[in-house]
């Protein structure tokens, strides 16, 4: 069980990898791709990326206590 946990997480953990997202929308890319310096268009990349953390975060907290809860009660019996 838990070498399948442990997979599981590098596999996540390696698609969630900012150097291989690209998360800017078509239109913020087209925008930003007429600029001569591409500070702005790195800039922006970086601040979507960050802001995508925080969903995950949030979803692996709860699921990691709904995961505890039901550990407890399991051993409980």
């Amino acid at each position: 069980m838990k070498k399948s946990v442990l997979l599981f997480l590098l596999i996540t953990l390696f698609f969630l990898m900012p150097s291989l997202a690209d998360a800017q929308c078509a239109m913020c890319r087209a925008v930003l791709q007429n600029e001569a310096n591409q500070s702005a268009a790195k800039g922006i990349n970086d601040g979507i990326l960050y802001l995508m953390i925080f969903p995950y975060i949030l979803v692996g907290g709860v699921g990691y206590f709904v995961y505890r809860s039901r550990r407890k009660k399991k051993n409980s019996f």
